[in-house]
């Protein structure tokens, strides 16, 4: 089934901008913690959000950093806030695990998906089977990517 997408999205940060480096508060060489999230153009039936972090350049392919869902509908996710129910991610945490990229620099996309239910998953589920279950009820989507290298390397 198609997901029924409403519209876009705005998803932006107050601690980072898009395409910017992520502040070190954020990532494992700081205090590990979810940066604060700002979330524009809600759809009016939407019942639930679900973050997703991941790193598209991780050694062995996507690397995901934090699953959570049944976030409650807001326009703000406050920093080192746990809105909802969390599942594991590769680190194989249930938390968020920030930006630790072993070299190099780092893409990490932290999306957003509006839904029109609550999922019922369990705690704990890992990223394909939440993919699975949200697809059908996705009605938006937004995006906010930033960088970061555990080094001193120029960014592009």
């Amino acid at each position: 089934m198609q997901p029924r997408i409403q519209g876009k999205l705005y998803l932006t940060s107050p601690a980072f901008s898009q395409g910017e480096r992520i502040p070190t508060r954020y990532t494992c060489d700081g205090e590990n913690i979810s940066p604060p999230l700002e979330i524009r153009n809600l759809p009016k039936y939407t019942e639930s959000l679900v973050v997703i972090v991941e790193d598209p350049d991780a050694p062995r392919g996507i690397w995901t950093h934090w699953l959570v869902w049944n976030v409650p509908p807001s326009n703000l996710i406050d920093e080192g806030v746990v809105p909802g129910i969390q599942g594991t991610n590769d680190f194989g945490k249930m938390h968020y695990g920030g930006p630790c990229p072993p070299e190099g620099l780092h893409h990490y996309y932290f999306r957003i998906y509006a839904l029109d239910v609550m999922l019922n998953i369990k705690e704990g589920t890992g990223r394909q089977a939440l993919l699975r279950v949200l697809g059908p009820h996705v009605l938006a989507m937004g995006e906010l990517m930033g960088v970061y290298s555990r080094y001193n390397v120029m960014m592009a």
